[in-house]
């Protein structure tokens, strides 16, 4: 009788690394628990917060809270999660009272830096990766489940681009290259589609509520799971809709109800609009002559016109709008 033989353990296999979370947000502690099953050991994490504490404690049970300079201390791979504003005097303090060791690798997940940003680390000797997931995180167990097939935004310096792209690979992650110039750009893009898309679900599930919609989750669920998919398919054709069939009249009847409803939407509605329309003749979705009327419905009630001119009511469109 013979005997299958057992998988190798992680723990076994070479180049395990001691790692250390700064910043026990919503993400560092679920890269840190995707390194543990790729069989690296977390050994120390910070937080402030009682939210960071919670979620070290969930994600990572039995690794200590220090300060971050004990952080680095113990760790290898220190995994520097704070916010984008934070960063760059977090890794200058860090740098400036010796807690980075040459040789130690300083990741951080900010999106919209590369690895510029931990220039301080480098001139010490340390080894800087910019690890960005494109994901959002919600700060539990089920990020780590998420991460099998997540995007990595990564970049490093040449001779660390193998080191950096296997920690995505064992995360479960797909590494895609992003240059260091192109970071805050890589990053918009992903904000516009993510972040924006967010509000634009919670304002729509109002308007849905407002309208007697019981239940306006469970009515977008298809909905917006199909339109979705098919602009990942399809792009700009899988456009549909009234101002992309250059239908003036039922969007003039949107922005009366938004006027009178919900006055407070009524800018993103018309400037969404208005990049469907510009997008929909580009492509050759939405007629000509269709499109001055629409574009007219699209330029009133007060909003910028198409020259850039503001309305009389002083509320302003296009260019002045808050997008970040």
């Amino acid at each position: 009788m013979t005997t299958q033989p057992h998988p190798p353990d992680p723990g076994d296999r070479p180049a395990r690394l001691a790692v250390g979370v700064v910043g026990a947000g919503r993400v560092g502690p679920a890269l840190a628990a995707s390194l543990r099953l790729a069989g690296h050991r977390p050994v120390a994490v910070s937080g402030v917060s009682d939210a960071s504490r919670r979620r070290a404690a969930e994600l990572l049970p039995d690794v200590p809270l220090v300060t971050p300079a004990e952080v680095l201390a113990r760790s290898e791979l220190v995994l520097l999660t704070v916010p984008d504003d934070v960063l760059p005097g977090l890794v200058q303090g860090l740098a400036e009272t010796g807690a980075v060791r040459p040789g130690q690798l300083v990741v951080h997940t900010s999106g919209r830096y590369g690895v510029g940003v931990l220039g301080p680390a480098l001139r010490v000797g340390a080894l800087p990766l910019a690890l960005h997931p494109a994901m959002t995180f919600t700060g539990t167990a089920v990020d780590v489940q998420r991460l099998a097939g997540c995007s990595f935004g990564v970049t490093a310096p040449e001779q660390l681009r193998l080191a950096a792209e296997a920690l995505v690979v064992e995360m479960g992650g797909e590494p895609e290259w992003i240059e260091e110039r192109d970071r805050p750009l890589y990053h918009a893009a992903l904000a516009l589609g993510s972040n924006h898309l967010i509000t634009l679900v919670a304002q729509s599930m109002e308007l849905l509520g407002a309208a007697g919609v019981g239940a306006p989750d469970r009515m977008l669920g298809p909905l917006l799971g199909a339109a979705l998919d098919n602009a990942l398919r399809s792009g700009d054709a899988a456009l549909t809709g009234p101002v992309s069939r250059g239908d003036a009249g039922t969007v003039a009847a949107h922005v009366e109800q938004l006027r009178r409803h919900a006055p407070q939407i009524l800018p993103g509605y018309l400037a969404m609009a208005r990049a469907t329309a510009d997008r929909a003749l580009a492509k050759g979705l939405l007629k000509p002559e269709l499109a001055e009327d629409l574009l007219g419905v699209l330029g009133q009630d007060g909003t910028t016109d198409r020259t850039g001119g503001s309305g009389t009511d002083g509320t302003t469109g296009d260019d002045g709008e808050d997008t970040r």
